[in-house]
């Protein structure tokens, strides 16, 4: 990995864009980046980070703090660019943090969100190619391409001496935190943490399993039941060995003893089941006799009773034969009462037609009354004519009236057209100017219309413009106030801070300890340290005052932009308030004066009135229009249906003049044929009724003498009917008849006592049943209680059987589940076994494990030799051949062996703690050691070329001696074609390397300076 180029913007302590070109640095090989305490020579490399990773290294990242310079204006965003080559791959890297930044409109601030941008250069094209725009492809393209991780990068490409120093006087659990992080071990100690949790899976696995098998003991004793072998207490426990055992053995002892049980309860339930048979064969037999001699006593006493019933059943035997004889005569009784009926309703009807007869009819017979009707109907022949007349008659009266009724519609309907027709030239004159009137309202609004919202605009604009008036300006005061507080608060801050730059020296020595390095200096001899004045200021102080400054300062940003945008709408609402004013309105244009709220509120309300009044008129258009032809068409109608009216009334006095003439000569000829009634029709009626009174009458006195010859017919006929029957008379013959319910009623009786008689007769003659009647009565009960107590003695019997089959099927299946058990964690045991001893061997608990090294220092400690080694080769260059790094995997007390680190001093042979090195030697051997990591952690991630590096402070230390020994092995690195850059303020280096970039500290924020050959060790 090769830098080319850096570019920070309001990044850190840099307020503008800084550029620093790694290309001309890198060409020396060995460059210096110095400059005053608090410059920034540290946030350059923190940008290198930042560009890289998207954050800072993490002591520097600390909650709540920000990468925006405070030095940066409040529009410039902050920015980082670096350009580098990995892998044959030249890449530009563009970062921008979250930010806060202006709002683009209204006042105040709002967060920016963080951006990335990764592009790649196309030599082929000479153009740069966009690769990603996602913070997470591109962190993941990085670290793929690097192999490192953010803390590999920074202890590796960035090598803080300090924290090498620490290492070098650390204990090997602070060696073990630092390389677990560089050389990413999780993994190991991953595999440990993974090998316990198998251990304690596969113990509670087996556990599990013998409680399993305990518990299955436990159900076999239940079941097996108090008193039994197999019910037994086991006395080993969960983990020992013979448990399976002791279960087995419980449950062999167990299924024996339930196998005789079992034999002895079916021998039980055999004899139980042959008790049973015999009971119930016994009372089998006793019912059946008991039923047999039931059957016989019932028959005798059915015979009883039938013999008490023979004179009932005698009886409907009789009526019943006496029934069937007069069904023969019954033809003959209905056709007599069928004629005696038909013989009254005859004489009835008679009897009710002769009563509306005249007097002189009343006693005549069918064919005098048949003589009265033949004349009636010839008179009323006659009258067909006179009805025809009469008709015409009374149709031409009808016509005359309508001829009436039209005459005077037609007179009404005149007078009123003539009365209309005469005002017709005003009304229409009037409807003219009407329409005229509301077309003229329509134009007038919209000319209203177009003059009304501008004047609404501008009395909106005067409002806005008024209330931002009063607005702007204690916008202004307040603005004032906030400069004052922010100059008051800048001036403070400076002050402060003047005071305590005076007073750093007394700082800095507060923070001295005895014995080690100075910062300034890099000395461990302390002299003469600064002592602090009465008026010290120290860096809390500072820090408050500069808060405070900033806070001033963000208020008085608010201030101006809340100032600038009001002001911009103040202007804007007073030139729409004056936009569009002609001469005569509520102000002129060549008036400086701005218009009032009032005038132009007056000039909108009076241009609404107007608006709406001709809205009003105008809305009338449409309908005078259509009144003016509505009325043009009603005046035709009216003259057209005046003329009609004026013929018609002189066609009808002709109709009406031959009416009366043809009515009159009708009337004449009416009056012969009318008679006493007074119209034909109703004469007519009357000859119509009386003809249908004689038909009918003569009709009913023919049905009456026909009735009475079929009277006489039928009584010959019953008469002869019941003689050829046996009766002597009919009256006899008709008392003999049972209706059909009566007849049925007989017929079942007599059928059921004979049905009884056969059965009765059947049942005597059974001879099983009278063979049972000869033997002693049977005893049913006490047959049915010893069936009884046998089928209690079979259940009883059955169900002791079942419960023993039951247990024995029990024990049976837990013993199989038990074998299963067994089986099941042999290779469980084996397991949890193998897995025990390989985790006991990782954590360093195993006796095989002979220094008690866990795995994860045991890998630890393999790459600690290799840096060792490597570090090694360089610090005996720098110490002149005198120190030797080598690894100790010695326990130092009750601690765990693997990660000691000693020296090995040539001049005495001895080999000793790295704790014992002086200031200068401790440097050299950390730089040593940094180096050695380096190569180590490069090789770990992939061998890629790491082409610059940087060192940061610690030669304050060394003397001129080791200082150019130091530098001579530095400046070896350019075989590798590496370069190095020197983090440091020590006033020689600047005197022995040539390439420098210096960082200037100002009050407005630092920048670069780049400086070569000459030009720089003249500065």
């Amino acid at each position: 990995m090769r830098l080319h180029r850096l570019a920070v913007t309001a990044f850190g302590p840099f307020g503008t864009t800084q550029e620093i070109d790694f290309d001309t640095l890198s060409s020396a090989g060995l460059f210096l980046l110095h400059g005053p305490t608090g410059a920034g020579k540290t946030s350059v490399l923190d940008a290198v980070c930042f560009a890289l990773y998207g954050t800072v290294p993490g002591a520097r990242q600390s909650p709540g703090s920000s990468l925006r310079s405070d030095h940066a204006p409040p529009g410039t965003y902050t920015e980082v660019t670096l350009e580098l080559t990995v892998g044959e791959r030249r890449l530009e890297i563009t970062r921008r943090p979250a930010q806060q930044r202006p709002k683009l409109r209204g006042t105040g601030f709002t967060t920016e969100k963080a951006q990335s941008r990764l592009r790649q250069y196309d030599p082929a094209s000479g153009e740069w190619r966009a690769l990603s725009r996602s913070h997470q492809e591109i962190g993941e393209e990085i670290t793929q391409l690097l192999g490192m991780s953010r803390d590999q990068f920074c202890q590796v490409v960035l090598l803080p001496q300090g924290d090498f120093a620490r290492f070098l006087r650390a204990d090997a659990e602070a060696r073990g935190k630092l390389l677990g992080r560089l050389f990413d071990t999780r993994r190991f100690a991953a595999v440990e943490d993974r090998l316990a949790e198998l251990r304690k899976a596969a113990e509670r696995e087996v556990g599990a399993g013998d409680e399993r098998l305990l518990a299955l003991a436990h159900r076999m004793a239940q079941v097996a039941g108090p008193g039994s072998p197999g019910a037994a207490a086991i006395e080993e426990r969960p983990g020992e060995p013979g448990l399976a055992d002791a279960v087995r053995t419980r449950a062999a002892l167990a299924r024996s003893e339930a196998r005789e049980a079992l034999d002895i309860a079916r021998l039980r339930l055999a004899a139980a089941e042959r008790r049973q048979a015999d009971a119930r064969a016994a009372l089998a037999a006793a019912r059946d006799l008991a039923d047999r001699q039931a059957r016989h006593a019932d028959a005798v006493r059915r015979q009883e009773e039938l013999t008490a019933r023979r004179p009932q059943r005698d009886r409907w035997q009789t009526a019943l034969d006496r029934s069937l004889k007069a069904d023969r005569v019954a033809p003959a009784l209905g056709l007599r009462e069928d004629a005696e009926r038909a013989h009254r309703t005859a004489n009835a009807h008679r009897d009710r037609v002769r009563a509306l007869l005249p007097a002189e009819l009343a006693e005549a017979g069918a064919e005098q009354l048949s003589t009265v009707e033949r004349r009636l109907r010839e008179e009323l022949g006659g009258l067909e004519a006179a009805r025809r007349a009469e008709a015409r008659s009374a149709g031409l009266s009808a016509e005359r009236a309508v001829l009436d009724r039209e005459s005077r519609a037609d007179e009404d309907f005149l007078q009123d057209a003539a009365a209309w027709l005469a005002g017709w030239e005003a009304r229409r004159a009037e409807l003219r100017r009407h329409a005229e009137d509301a077309q003229e309202a329509t134009t007038r609004a919209e000319q209203l219309a177009g003059r009304l919202e501008p004047a609404r605009r501008r009395l909106a604009a005067a409002r806005r413009r008024d209330a931002l008036a009063t607005e702007l300006t204690g916008a202004r005061e307040r603005l004032t106030a906030a400069r004052e507080r922010r100059n008051e608060r800048h001036e403070h801050w400076l002050d402060l801070k003047s005071r305590r730059l005076r007073g750093i020296a007394a700082e800095l020595a507060a923070a001295l300890e005895p014995g080690a390095p100075c910062q300034v200096c890099g000395s461990a001899a302390h002299p003469d340290p600064a002592r602090a004045t009465a008026d010290h200021v120290d860096r809390a102080a500072e820090d408050a005052a500069y808060a405070d400054y900033a806070r001033a300062d963000e208020a008085r940003t608010t201030a101006e932009t809340s100032v600038a945008a009001t002001a911009e709408a103040w202007e804007a609402a007073r030139a729409e308030a004056r936009a569009g004013l002609r001469p005569g309105d509520a102000a002129d244009l060549t008036d400086p004066a701005d218009p009032a709220v009032c005038e132009l509120a007056h000039e909108v309300d009076e241009l609404a009135w107007q608006l709406a009044e001709a809205h009003a008129l105008a809305a009338q258009t449409h309908a005078a229009r259509e009144a003016l032809a509505r009325a043009e068409r009603e005046y035709e109608e009216r003259g057209a249906a005046q003329r009609e009216a004026e013929r018609r009334v002189a066609a009808r006095t002709s109709r009406r003049e031959a009416l009366e003439q043809q009515q009159a000569a009708l009337e004449a000829e009416l009056a012969v044929s009318r008679g006493e009634s007074g119209s034909v029709a109703a004469h007519a009626t009357l000859l119509e009724r009386r003809i249908a009174l004689l038909t009918e009458a003569a009709e009913t006195v023919r049905a009456a003498e026909a009735a009475a010859r079929g009277l006489k017919e039928a009584d010959d006929r019953l008469a002869d009917a019941a003689f050829k029957a046996g009766f002597a008379t009919p009256a006899e013959a008709a008392a003999a008849l049972l209706d059909e319910p009566e007849r049925r009623a007989f017929q079942r009786g007599v059928d059921a006592w004979q049905a009884e008689a056969a059965a009765v007769a059947d049942r005597l003659g059974e001879a099983a049943t009278a063979a049972a009647a000869a033997l002693p009565p049977a005893d049913p009960a006490a047959a049915d209680a010893e069936h009884t107590a046998a089928e209690r003695a079979l259940r009883e019997a059955d169900t002791a059987l079942a419960a023993v089959r039951e247990r024995c099927e029990a024990l049976d299946r837990l013993s199989r589940q038990a074998d299963t058990e067994v089986r099941r964690l042999g290779p469980l045991r084996e397991e949890y076994e193998r897995v025990a001893r390989l985790a006991a061997l990782a954590a360093g608990t195993a006796a095989e494990n002979e220094r008690k090294m866990r795995l994860e220092s045991y890998v630890l400690a393999a790459r600690l030799e290799q840096v060792a080694a490597a570090a090694t080769a360089r610090l005996q260059r720098m110490s002149s051949g005198r120190y030797t790094l080598v690894h100790s995997d010695a326990r130092s007390g009750g601690r765990r062996a693997g990660l000691g680190l000693h020296v090995v001093d040539a001049w005495t042979g001895n080999e000793r703690d790295t704790a014992t090195l002086s200031g200068g030697e401790t440097f050299f051997a950390s730089l040593a050691l940094a180096l050695g990591l380096a190569d180590v952690v490069t090789d770990e991630a992939g061998g890629v070329r790491l082409d610059t590096l940087f060192i940061d402070e610690g030669f304050g230390s060394l003397d001129d001696q080791t200082l150019d020994e130091v530098l001579d092995v530095l400046d070896s690195l350019r075989e590798r074609d590496r370069s190095v850059g020197i983090v440091s303020h020590v006033g020689d280096l600047r005197r022995r390397i040539p390439a420098q970039l210096e960082v200037v500290k100002a009050r407005h924020g630092s920048t670069v300076r780049l400086r070569t050959g000459g030009d720089a060790l003249s500065g």
